[in-house]
């Protein structure tokens, strides 16, 4: 009975640190990952995941062009294909397109063949829609355990997660200054702010986003994609 004991808490133990493992933000077993870029300019990437939706694309788009400020949308393959003239009012106002796979599933235990339809058909919609910038990836959940990073260091691709996420707490997910402060508070050089917008649900969100950017210019920050944040020099 001991022995059987042991071997479920090692079990046990087994799956929870794989799970730990999957969620990482600053680890991955395979390839390069990306959370924040160390530098000494005061820049910060604003990124959006999911979308495009017919319904607030235009909205967020106009009020990034009102502010003056670069984005990079993370889109799924899916929502691309629905909606190709969001997808091109994303990137004729010079945001970046990146690649948050087609389905949004958690790409943990996914067969190669699937990781690989995944990541080739979105990478296919966003060309379709006419897009010819660098395609970065963001896994769904963040979640990575195995395949996804393998298949992303074979191609030398970069996975790129984030080091604020307001919504993750519902304190502050429901509150649109309470987000917005967050964001102000904890941005250092070189962030990566991690937000959802597309959605009816994501109101507080969208609420919080002209906030963040105030807050954020009036203590000298710029905004710039992930592509430039990547080419930014390192902290000396």
């Amino acid at each position: 009975m001991r022995k059987i004991l042991v071997i479920a808490a090692a079990f046990v133990a087994a799956v929870y640190g794989l799970w730990q493992l999957s969620s990482a933000r600053s680890f991955q077993l395979f390839g390069e990952l990306i959370q924040r870029v160390e530098t000494d300019d005061k820049v910060v990437a604003l990124t959006f995941d999911d979308g495009p939706s017919k319904r607030y694309t235009t909205e967020i788009v106009a009020l990034l062009a009102q502010q003056q400020v670069k984005a990079t949308f993370f889109i799924t393959g899916k929502e691309a294909e629905q909606n190709p003239d969001e997808v091109r009012l994303i990137y004729q106002a010079g945001h970046q397109l990146g690649n948050h796979s087609y389905s949004h599933p958690r790409m943990l235990f996914m067969s190669p063949s699937a990781v690989v339809s995944e990541i080739e058909r979105t990478d296919a919609a966003i060309r379709a829609a006419g897009y010819q910038g660098e395609i970065l990836f963001r896994p769904p959940y963040g979640k990575k355990l195995f395949v996804l990073p393998w298949y992303l260091a074979q191609q030398q691709r970069k996975t790129i997660m984030w080091d604020l996420e307001p919504e993750t707490d519902p304190t502050l997910a429901a509150d649109a200054q309470a987000m917005a402060n967050y964001v102000i508070e904890h941005t250092r050089p070189g962030s990566i702010v991690l937000m959802h917008l597309m959605y009816q649900s994501r109101q507080s969100s969208r609420e919080a986003l002209p906030l963040v950017i105030k807050g954020l210019k009036q203590r000298g920050y710029r905004f710039v994609t992930v592509s430039e944040l990547l080419a930014m020099p390192l902290q000396t």
